[in-house]
């Protein structure tokens, strides 16, 4: 009985270790997600084109087509987008400063769990 509970312990604290890495890593979907969407409102408050903002999005997509193994593919989109939207030439001319104080006002894209 003793051999049991050990048994149990040991296999509670593998499922403990497996939730914390899901967590974990959901943790991180959700930061890029949030980067993705603050940067998407800063080009809808600079009017983006709808053709622009397409064009990142199938040049998004297009580059992760096949996913490379070992990432996850959902982060990797992510990311890839964030990467796209962060080259956007709408962006890269709007002065720092009002980048900055857009971002110190409250979010309303935060998300409350």
């Amino acid at each position: 009985e003793l051999q049991e509970k050990v048994e149990e312990t040991e296999l509670l604290k593998v499922e403990l270790q497996m939730l914390e890495t899901e967590r974990v890593r959901l943790s991180l979907v959700e930061e890029k997600l949030m980067d993705v969407l603050q940067l998407l409102q800063q080009l809808r408050d600079l009017n983006i084109s709808k053709r622009a903002l397409g064009k990142i999005l199938l040049s998004t997509l297009e580059s992760c087509r096949d996913p490379q193994p070992g990432k996850a593919h959902l982060f990797e989109v992510l990311d890839t987008l964030y990467q796209e939207l962060t080259a956007c030439e709408l962006l890269q001319s709007q002065p720092m400063e009002k980048a900055r104080s857009r971002q110190s006002l409250s979010n309303p894209l935060v998300i409350s769990c």
